[in-house]
């Protein structure tokens, strides 16, 4: 069966499933070979411990390290270990030089080692070199594949040369442009290029406006750069300015697939490259560590519960209503965290717009707090029948509901300012503010004016 007639990624793990369950080993085997590694990959994240190992058992050498790149980390960390060290090898032997570096950034030592002293002189040291730049930045993305030609020749001479040369790497869809001493000059778009005389320049018909990055450059910055302008490669420059590979869009969407499950799993306190299907001990202690943060923040909460103990006794509705100012300012802070979080990772959010987004956050959060406990007032009024307990409900809400828009600016902006990822830490921070906000404003005005 091909891999092309399948609609979508639960038919594949639906497929395997039967397979697994009922098919012969050499059935297995026929269904992995039909496969693209990154949909083995993909089948090989979704899978118990046991099945993966069934699967990786009739993977061929040759792709091994093509799926291995393509799993997150602490799958592929899983796999290495039941890997026959002579077919990693091979599958080296049998990899691009991009595939390579990235399979070289996930090798842990001493098999790293092994594997560098496997590949020759040549390549070691230009491997040992792409191994130095951070996997988040322009150097660690880019391949060293690159077709460079001159400004100053014609297109027949660039023609000629691409003939000669046999082959262009994959998804190269334009030509970078240098000069005599291989600093960037622009780049030569292949539609360009064959649409033109053969008789011109490369300076006369090259596109001058096309950029590059430095090594350096963060991924983040190199997504952003890619979807301003369209592009499907760009060329990367040493700090003098000379070409030393290109980012090709396959690369990126690597990049935004992390960058999207960072921020997801952020949120509950976890990491993108964890094993769904990791043991029961392990992600125990790992999520044992956000529980008890949370904890923490929760017993806060209930001291400042306990400090209204005699007034929650004398008027028992308080304990019922609390929960409804609370669980407003969460959501409402919510809103305003998650979209100030996006704003900070498409960098939209700078020191001279912070103050006018904190200002219209807490404008939206007077508003909504108008009419949400103009509703909330009534409903409690009626409910207990007392309408100045209404009154203290609705109060209450819109003092959480202002702090929790406050907030949800404040708390990931300063954050981002201390180097703190907002998306991990931002969600349990705002929560305490809300609970604690709401308890205290409800409890204290209750205090104040129903006792």
């Amino acid at each position: 069966m091909s891999s092309l007639a399948l609609e979508n990624r639960k038919q594949l793990l639906d497929r395997t499933a039967e397979i697994l369950r009922s098919g012969t080993q050499m059935d297995i085997r026929n269904w992995v070979h039909s496969l693209y590694p990154a949909e083995t990959a993909h089948i090989l994240e979704s899978l118990e411990a046991e099945h993966r190992a069934k699967i990786w058992a009739v993977i061929p050498p040759s792709v091994m390290g093509e799926i291995l790149v393509e799993v997150n980390v602490e799958v592929g960390a899983g796999l290495l270990k039941i890997t026959d060290r002579k077919d990693l090898i091979a599958a080296c032997e049998n990899m691009g030089s991009d595939s390579m570096v990235d399979l070289l950034h996930v090798l842990p030592e001493p098999l790293l080692s092994q594997v560098i002293e496997t590949i020759g002189a040549r390549n070691r040291s230009r491997f040992e070199s792409a191994l130095g730049y951070g996997e988040h930045t322009a150097g660690g993305l880019m391949s060293r594949e690159v077709l460079t030609v001159r400004a100053d020749v014609t297109l027949d001479v660039v023609a000629r040369y691409l003939r000669k040369r046999g082959k262009i790497p994959p998804g190269t869809e334009s030509l970078i442009v240098v000069d005599r001493t291989e600093q960037f000059r622009g780049i030569l778009p292949l539609s360009q290029f064959l649409a033109s005389d053969p008789h011109s320049k490369v300076a006369d018909v090259m596109d001058s406006r096309g950029v590059a990055v430095l090594h350096s450059t963060p991924s983040r910055d190199v997504v952003r750069l890619f979807e301003q302008r369209k592009l499907l490669s760009l060329p990367v420059v040493a700090d003098d300015g000379k070409v030393m590979g290109r980012i090709a869009i396959d690369d990126i969407v690597g990049v935004i697939r992390e960058e999207a499950d960072h921020s997801l799993m952020g949120m509950a306190g976890l990491t993108e490259g964890h094993d769904m299907f990791a043991p029961v001990v392990t992600s125990a202690k790992r999520r044992a560590v956000w529980l008890g943060i949370n904890l923490l923040t929760a017993f806060l909460a209930a001291w400042v519960i306990d400090l209204f103990e005699d007034t929650i006794q004398q008027i028992v509705a308080l304990a019922v209503l609390m929960p409804i100012v609370a669980s407003m300012g969460g959501i409402a802070g919510s809103q305003t965290l998650t979209l100030v979080i996006r704003g900070l990772a498409l960098q939209q959010v700078s020191a001279g717009n912070a103050i006018s987004l904190l200002f219209k956050e807490v404008s939206v959060g007077l508003v909504n707090g108008l009419v949400w406990s103009a509703v909330v007032a009534g409903v409690a009024g009626f409910w207990f029948h007392d309408p100045h307990l209404g009154l203290l409900l609705g109060a209450a809400m819109m003092i959480n509901l202002v702090c929790a828009a406050l907030s949800g600016v404040a708390i990931p902006v300063v954050l981002d300012r201390l180097g703190v990822d907002p998306a991990l830490a931002g969600g349990v921070l705002l929560t305490t503010v809300t609970d604690v906000v709401g308890f205290m404003a409800f409890l204290g005005l209750a205090t104040l004016f129903l006792l």
